[in-house]
């Protein structure tokens, strides 16, 4: 089972609720949450919210392809996930995204999570604007995470 989404930050916020109640399953031994939210501080600047705009048709058509890559590079058998992400603006300690995944067991889970946080960074349409302190923006260049210094 998938679940993604793009959220209109205006209308509606992400919550943990929609996610625990589309994962749950008693087929499954592990669930996990990954929420990632506005921090107040990049690059030597302090950030007051970041907006966020996508290409809402080819996002979901992304997140649908790495759910698919992940099932088929893991060797996941019944995986469950839920990916949603924030359109507009996001304060400061605001969720941004969420991944909420379940499988049969904890490895699983934190392997499935991941892979999904990483392809995202790298492969979906996603691009985010940090507002500053003294009202100065900056339209962030898009780049994967290091693992090794995560």
């Amino acid at each position: 089972m998938f679940h993604c989404e793009v959220i209109d930050n205006s209308k509606e916020k992400i919550t943990i609720q929609k996610a625990k109640k589309f994962i749950e399953s008693q087929k499954c031994g592990a669930s996990l949450y990954f929420l990632g939210t506005v921090r107040d501080h990049n690059n030597d600047k302090t950030v007051t919210g970041i907006t966020y705009d996508s290409h809402d048709v080819m996002v979901k058509k992304s997140f649908k392809e790495i759910y698919e890559d992940a099932i088929n590079k893991l060797k996941l058998e019944h995986p469950t996930a839920f990916v949603e992400h924030a359109k507009g603006y996001v304060p400061l300690g605001g969720i941004s995204v969420i991944i909420a995944v379940a499988c049969k067991h904890r490895a699983q889970v934190y392997e499935f999570s991941r892979f999904i946080i990483e392809e995202i960074k790298k492969k979906t349409p996603i691009w985010k604007k940090e507002h500053y302190l003294g009202e100065e923006t900056t339209w962030l260049e898009g780049k994967p995470i290091d693992i090794n210094k995560a």
